[in-house]
């Protein structure tokens, strides 16, 4: 089948990536001159904008380039986990093994990502480090035995090469993978076993609310030391970043191209608002290597505004070798203790609920009917996988799916899977290459904390937004959640000085209490889930109503089979006998009668309907 006669069935145009209305942007204008002459047809969803659906195929050298834009827009979170961790794994002076860590990184996302579209949710959907599992594991080495030696805090005693400083970080690594590989299991039972349908029954906006608002703000201390090595250079790279994404994301910029109808000519290109991150960034190294080069910055190591030089880190790019390829237990046989585990399971059901509001956003966006239960079962069970493969790999984290990405989807207009497929083998092989690594692992310490600055307020804003389906005019609801997210910062400050209160005698169950009641988003998300579930309150007032998807079932049920059924022929093949289909994972056939008596007009309707009502939640999603 060529692809206009896929163009013509899918009803959808392939314009030419120049968007007309200013609050949305492209990644490429004027590509595929071809599509220029098809009109839209509408099908009755809100798709009709769509460049490409989520089952259509784009022209090759289209899934490259906005492959590695969603690469490009996972970047600032890919890179800052590494670098947040490395300062709890006694890596501070060790930049040519941040680097490996960020390859690393790459490389296990990459993997991640092509077994949750090919195999998961089977949605656009990039997978990446989370922010939910940074918190228990800074808890988790902040315990005795983990702090980091004093002498691996002076730059001139440590010596990246020598088999004890290598054994300090590694066995903190080690213990990090194990908790991760075990508490992964938890997130995979949960998702193969359809149990996150039976959890979503209790858990709503009023407790996702303080748990994702708390994931960022017990970090203000990280964020505010490195930005505070040099508060100018930190509100440089701040100011670059609103600038570009805030004030100028509407500013088109002419760049050349070439097309074969137009030859060479020039296309107005949204380019501030597709890579603020990475321009800010850009432009603020340039900067610091000038202001490097002419000794503007001081060369005392001891002296304010050192770490904002370039050269501290220089050998780094030539000790990282060109090519390296991450394997599992490469830093050594994971080793497992309990207060790890039960602190990594509090991220890990952080991250799932996340992910679920997640799936249904990117289906609003890429075309595709609501996911359906067993896709969100898969779903589920692949990040769990995912986070099983990162904590083997030794990448200090787990995997999630990126709500940046999710909103970059209803930016360029493509909902196609084959581009974050193509995204996904660029994540492979960047994290092949030790350069690339070794790079990111240089970026001065005030860039990072400025960067920090700006990821940790986003982070903490998603976490609000969710109120946006509660009834805030409720003097439960506003007791529920003010009360949640101001223990969640107190009990865990308040456990950090006073640890030997809670001492039973017990290691191992001082241990777990300790991580538990350290961590601000598990003790602010358990008193939310508590308080929401027990004191009286009407699924209205609770936000409930608003925020749950009630008619998936009267949608079309040929259209979900044919975007969330198992490639390859699996789910024709080994999902059409009688007893395959009450797995929780495998996609139900559609019913044949039910289709008959109800009209195909009247789905379409409820389908639509469905779309509007989930208007309010796809907008704040597309924002992030």
């Amino acid at each position: 089948m060529t692809h206009s006669a896929v163009k013509d069935i899918n009803g959808l145009e392939n314009p030419s990536f120049m968007v007309e209305d200013g609050d949305q942007y492209s990644a490429l204008s004027e590509l595929d001159a071809e599509g220029l002459k098809e009109k839209k047809k509408d099908q009755g969803k809100n798709c009709s904008t769509l460049v490409y659906s989520v089952t259509e195929i784009p022209p090759w050298y289209l899934c490259i380039l906005l492959g590695i834009q969603h690469y490009l827009t996972a970047l600032g979170g890919l890179v800052a986990i590494p670098l947040i961790l490395s300062k709890e794994l006694c890596l501070q002076h060790d930049p040519l093994t941040q680097g490996h860590l960020i390859s690393t990184i790459f490389f296990v996302s990459g993997i991640c990502t092509l077994l949750q579209v090919l195999f998961g949710v089977r949605l656009p959907i990039l997978q990446g480090g989370t922010f939910a599992f940074l918190t228990p594991s800074l808890a988790m080495l902040s315990l005795p035995n983990w702090r980091c030696p004093a002498w691996t805090q002076n730059a001139s005693q440590v010596n990246a090469t020598s088999p004890e400083f290598v054994e300090v970080w590694q066995s903190r690594m080690r213990e990090l993978q194990g908790a991760i590989m075990v508490a992964s299991c938890f997130q995979i039972f949960v998702g193969f076993s359809g149990l996150i349908g039976f959890l979503m029954r209790f858990i709503g906006p009023l407790t996702i609310a303080p748990t994702i608002t708390l994931v960022a703000l017990p970090l203000f201390n990280s964020a505010g030391d490195e930005a505070g090595s040099h508060w100018g250079i930190s509100a440089m790279a701040i100011f670059f970043i609103v600038l570009f994404s805030q004030y100028l994301k509407n500013v088109p910029v002419p760049l050349p191209s070439y097309q074969g109808s137009r030859k060479c000519h020039f296309s107005k290109v949204y380019l501030f608002q597709i890579f603020p991150v990475l321009l800010g960034l850009a432009i603020t190294w340039l900067i610091c290597f000038a202001l490097t080069v002419t000794n503007a910055f001081p060369s005392d190591p001891a002296v304010y505004g050192y770490l904002a030089r370039t050269d501290i880190k220089g050998d780094v790019l030539s000790q990282a070798p060109w090519f390296r390829f991450p394997y599992p237990g490469q830093w050594g046989v994971p080793t497992i203790s309990l207060a790890g585990i039960f602190g990594i399971i509090a991220g890990v059901i952080s991250s799932m609920v996340e992910s679920v509001g997640d799936y249904y956003a990117c289906a609003r966006l890429s075309g595709a009917p609501p996911p359906p239960k067993h896709a969100i079962n898969r779903g589920i069970g692949v990040e769990g996988i995912g986070c099983l493969l990162a904590g083997a790999w030794g990448t200090g984290n787990g995997t999630t799916s990126y709500s940046e990405n999710v909103g970059a989807l209803g930016i360029t207009r493509v909902g196609s899977r084959i581009v974050i497929v193509a995204g996904g083998c660029v994540l492979l092989v960047i994290g092949m290459f030790g350069k690339i690594g070794a790079v990111f692992a240089s970026i001065p310490t005030p860039l990072i904390g400025g960067l920090l600055l700006v990821m940790f307020g986003i982070i903490t804003a998603v976490g609000v937004s969710n109120l946006q389906y509660v009834d805030m005019n409720s003097s439960r609801n506003l007791f529920i959640f003010g009360f949640s997210v101001y223990a969640g910062l107190a009990i865990p400050h308040w456990v950090n000085k006073n640890s030997q209160v809670l001492e039973t005698g017990i290691i191992q169950l001082d241990q777990v209490i300790r991580v538990l009641l350290t961590t601000g988003m598990f003790v602010g998300g358990f008193l939310a889930f508590i308080l929401d579930n027990t004191i009286p309150g009407s699924q209205e007032e609770r936000g409930l109503l608003a925020w749950k998807e009630t008619c998936l079932e009267e949608c079309d049920e040929m259209r979900v089979l044919e975007v969330y059924s198992l490639p390859f022929g699996i789910g024709t093949k080994f999902c059409t006998s009688s007893w395959v289909q009450y797995l929780p994972t495998c996609p139900k056939r559609p019913s044949v009668f039910k289709r008959k008596e109800e009209p195909k007009s009247l789905k379409q309707e409820n389908c639509f309907k469905t779309s509007s009502e989930r208007e309010p939640e796809i907008d704040i999603d597309t924002r992030i």
